[in-house]
């Protein structure tokens, strides 16, 4: 175009399909580093003990769910992970119970106490699942209920006047039992794992693991893990919740080696070697069930209690819970028009009167 000559319509439409250079993001400066050499003792170390000091008071909530058929031992195996009598046939059990006829949720709250620290547990079990001649759909109950927590979490949270401690009753923690079949996951298994493990942490156990040779148990476990893979089903720990590579390499001999773990469990004493033992008696000997050469119960037990019980709570709050809350907030609470997120009815907003030509 020759210099001084007005611009087209043309060239003045082809300049606005030019985008502009998106500007780039802000990169946060780095902390200027100070000399670490303190002149004196300042008290920054404490802070833990403050944290511990605090935590041992009001102590802590933990939520753990177990689902699986009947007769696979989660009753007994709930009850040898916390030594203590938490689970519902422990604590309400009528010999003459039935097998109910759909999928049924019971929780069942204990507070235990171990070295000062209270924790306020809560065992939730399924009595009906997978028991029927017709399973489908049956994980609908237990997805609808892992929901209804996290939607009585948000109603507390968005509420003016907010309690100063959230009651917590999500679900931190889903033990999925395996029939230790030996040869492959059910569809009912692949079909519950996959809808549930985007709303729960999943840690898939193959219960009754005595009834399988080490051979067995092996294949087995291998198995497991293929089907799962090539389900594109995640168990926890998720890889892409691995923070840091120290993490990564933890949890990748987890998944790779441990999951599913295979246990035994028994609340019943046996004395081996002088010594008093948890255990199943056998026609052969006793199965011991904290002796790593016979099953791997300690393994399941250091993982959720010793090294990942906070972590599957942050990841449940973190993750999970705030996937159901952005979900929900987007869909502008999912309540009929007119109703706030608590389900009160929202006053009319007072129209604003046009103002009248001169």
């Amino acid at each position: 175009m020759s210099k001084g000559l007005p611009e087209t319509r043309t060239d003045a439409a082809m300049s606005e399909l030019v985008p502009e250079p998106r500007p780039k993001p802000a990169v946060p400066m780095k902390p200027v580093s100070i000399n670490s050499n303190l002149l004196g003792y300042i008290g920054i170390d404490t802070i833990i003990e403050q944290m511990r000091k605090k935590t041992m008071k009001t102590g802590f909530d933990f939520n753990i769910m177990v689902v699986g058929q009947s007769g696979l031992g989660k009753s007994t195996l709930v009850n040898t992970l916390f030594k203590s009598q938490v689970s519902r046939k422990a604590s309400s059990w009528n010999r003459e119970e039935k097998i109910p006829k759909t999928v049924e949720i019971k929780a069942i709250g204990h507070v235990i106490e171990e070295g000062g620290v209270k924790m306020k547990l809560t065992v939730i079990d399924t009595p009906g699942f997978g028991d029927q001649i017709n399973n489908e759909n049956c994980w609908e109950p237990i997805e609808k209920y892992i929901n209804e927590q996290y939607e009585k979490f948000l109603k507390e949270e968005v509420n003016i006047a907010r309690k100063k401690r959230i009651p917590d009753t999500r679900v931190h923690c889903c033990l999925y039992f395996i029939s230790p079949t030996g040869h492959s996951l059910r569809p009912l298994d692949l079909e519950f794992m996959k809808h549930l493990s985007k709303v729960v942490n999943i840690i898939p156990v193959i219960a009754k693991a005595d009834t399988m040779t080490l051979e067995e148990k092996s294949e087995f476990k291998q198995r497991v893990r293929k089907e799962l893979e090539v389900n594109g089903i995640e168990f926890y720990p998720q890889k892409e919740f691995d923070e840091d590579l120290e993490d990564k390499t933890e949890n990748d001999k987890i998944r790779q080696e441990s999951m599913p773990f295979a246990v035994v469990g028994s609340d019943k004493e046996y004395q081996v070697n002088g010594k008093r033992v948890l255990g199943r008696k056998t026609p052969w000997g006793i199965i011991e069930v904290e002796n790593l050469n016979h099953c791997e119960f300690a393994l399941l037990r250091d993982f959720v209690i010793r090294t990942h019980l906070q972590d599957l709570k942050e990841v449940t709050h973190n993750i999970h819970y705030e996937t159901y809350r952005a979900k929900r907030l987007n869909d502008n609470g999912g309540l009929p028009p007119g109703e706030g997120l608590l389900g009160n009815v929202l006053p009319p907003v007072p129209a604003t009167p046009c103002p009248t030509a001169e």
